[in-house]
Parts: C-alpha cells; structure tokens; sequence
C-alpha cells in the first residue's frame, strides 16, 4: 500500500544517488512542510567535504532552518533513506520537528529505533513521530549496491 511520504521519500532516493558521484555513502533527505511541500534537501557530503557532521539529514535541517529564518521547524518532517544516527536524531528534536520518516533500518549506527530512540525519549522536552520502512527495499538495494562496489 503507497504511503503519503512515497514522493518525499522517491526525492530522498534521488537525494541519496547523487551522493555516489562524490563517493559519499548514498543517503539523502528532505525536508517538507505540513501540505507535503519539499523545502529542503540534502545527501551525505562527509567525503566530499571532509566534514564528519555533513549528514543527509544535518543538511536538510540546516537549510530548512535558514529557508524559514527559524530553527524551529515545528510543522515539518524529516524524510531519509536510513535511519538516522544519534547526531541526526538529536538534531531532529532540536529542531522541533513533527516526524523522521525513514526508509531503511540501521542496525549498526540507527539512534530512531535500532540502538536507541532518541527522537521518542520521555526525558527529552520534545518527541518526533516515527515512521519506518516507506521504500525501504529502494534505499537498501541502493545501500548494497554501493558497498559491493566498494569491497
């Protein structure tokens, strides 16, 4: 059955294929507002720019903020082709957003479920929705396909 984040998370598949062209792991992400609207994007660009912070998501919550001209990014949700990590789901409920949106599950690295769930935690003064799985087998053929080439 199609989900509403189908589109966003087809853009994110798209983010996350141009990631390939700099040999960054292939993970993208947007941002979109509460109509469904894409206002971000962003793909890895830790090799490219040598940065260990310059995640899919961190990028997409950088630009979103600075297109709002407001950090708080309340009404808006983050879609990505992997769970995010702990840095990625932390700035996530910093930011006030609604909802992570993920496609593909991490079991070695994943902070929205896997090893731990931040974006949920009661100690934390807010909460994101999760929603997992939304093309999930896109983005993990995308993911194999990209390490088998590298081994």
């Amino acid at each position: 059955m199609p989900s509403i984040y189908d589109a966003a998370m087809n853009s994110a598949l798209d983010e996350a294929r141009a990631a390939i062209d700099h040999e960054d792991v292939p993970v993208g992400a947007v941002i979109i507002d509460a109509a469904g609207g894409v206002v971000a994007v962003g793909h890895n660009r830790k090799e490219e720019w040598g940065d260990p912070t310059a995640h899919a998501e961190m990028l997409a919550i950088r630009s979103a903020a600075e297109n709002a001209g407001d950090w708080h990014l309340e009404g808006h949700t983050l879609v990505v082709t992997l769970e995010p990590c702990a840095m990625c789901a932390m700035a996530s409920v910093w930011a006030r957003l609604d909802r992570i949106v993920y496609a593909a599950s991490d079991p070695k690295a994943g902070a929205a479920w896997s090893l731990f769930n931040i974006p949920q935690d009661e100690r934390l003064n807010h909460r994101c929705e999760l929603i997992s799985g939304v093309l999930a087998d896109e983005s993990t053929l995308l993911l194999e396909e990209f390490f088998s080439r590298r081994r």
